[in-house]
């Protein structure tokens, strides 16, 4: 299977310009990504970095967000995260909570020295899983004057966890544990990572209907891209020990920037953004530029890439009344 447009899974539209850029973060891990520009933009432009889903490449969803806020005027960075898509790091196919947090700001570093981006002006997208990632950024880098979740989960909740909370005991955590550092020592005999898998292929017939609604996405022309973990052989199995036990929306009611957190009513993940905002504007001074929004009806995956549902103009404002 192959993406529809030349590596992308959606179409750029004559109004926009894309260019591929490379920059570094923290840690010295070379980022890639597709900076989006509305065409013949003149003077200094307020820009915003978008990444996620977790798993996913910027020829996917965020590339697709990004080319849309070109569109309505913005400069717009889709990256791909540290040691996944066209981005460096070693070893390959594996996250972090911490570095993953740390793109953002990296992208916040490149955007902030470009001459033709007011540094004053810079927010960042985060989609899915990147949502969470987006918030820790938010509660760490000051220079992030406003920040949109999209679909979001949180990572490190939902590993430690598991879905709905259902697994939340240590003797659950323990055994997986147990089990992802057996799984450590036999990548190191043999020399290379055991992969996960993406999204199963095909579902099987009672499979819950968020696993049929990442197939509907991930493995058909809808979203397929060549890089895409999700779309493919996804993450090392490892990948996950890291975020057991260190949870990223700990100091979330302490930012004080703007913040819009956006979920489908009917996603499987809803109560991620739910529980997310409470935190967030519990016992927090700054609660008052801080927005829950639910879209009646959406599933999880509506937000990736249906432009009748996720809510542009919405996004749009939030933006340019933050971002000035």
């Amino acid at each position: 299977m192959q993406s529809r447009y030349n590596g992308y899974s959606f179409q750029m539209r004559d109004t926009v310009t894309r260019e591929k850029v490379r920059f570094h973060n923290r840690y010295g891990i070379e980022l890639s990504g597709d900076l989006y520009l509305p065409k013949g933009a003149a003077g200094t432009l307020a820009a915003v970095a978008v990444s996620g889903p977790f798993g996913a490449v910027k020829e996917q969803c965020s590339g697709l967000y990004a080319e849309e806020l070109a569109s309505r005027g913005f400069a717009a960075l889709a990256f791909d995260p540290s040691f996944i898509g066209e981005s460096g790091g070693q070893a390959r196919n594996v996250a972090s909570p911490d570095i993953n947090t740390e793109d953002f700001s990296a992208a916040v570093d490149f955007l902030s020295t470009r001459d033709f981006i007011d540094p004053e002006k810079i927010g960042i997208l985060g989609i899915c899983g990147f949502g969470g990632m987006a918030l820790n950024a938010a509660a760490m880098d000051t220079r992030i004057k406003a920040t949109v979740t999209s679909t979001m989960y949180d990572m490190t909740r939902v590993n430690a966890k598991g879905y709905f909370d259902a697994a939340d005991s240590a003797d659950a955590r323990y055994e997986t544990k147990k089990a992802l550092n057996a799984q450590r020592t036999q990548d190191y005999k043999n020399g290379a990572y055991a992969r996960a898998g993406g999204v199963v292929d095909p579902p099987p017939q009672d499979a819950p209907f968020f696993v049929k609604d990442y197939y509907d996405y991930y493995k058909t022309q809808r979203g397929y891209t060549e890089r895409s973990l999700n779309s493919n052989q996804g993450w090392n199995v490892t990948s996950s020990l890291s975020f057991l036990n260190m949870p990223i929306l700990r100091y979330s009611n302490e930012i004080r920037s703007a913040v819009l957190v956006i979920h489908g009513e009917k996603a499987h993940s809803c109560y991620f953004s739910r529980d997310a905002f409470a935190d967030m504007v519990r016992d927090n001074p700054y609660a008052g530029n801080k927005e829950l929004l639910i879209i009646p009806g959406a599933v999880h995956t509506d937000l990736y890439d249906r432009k009748d549902i996720i809510p542009f103009d919405k996004i749009q404002q939030f933006f340019l009344q933050y971002l000035k």
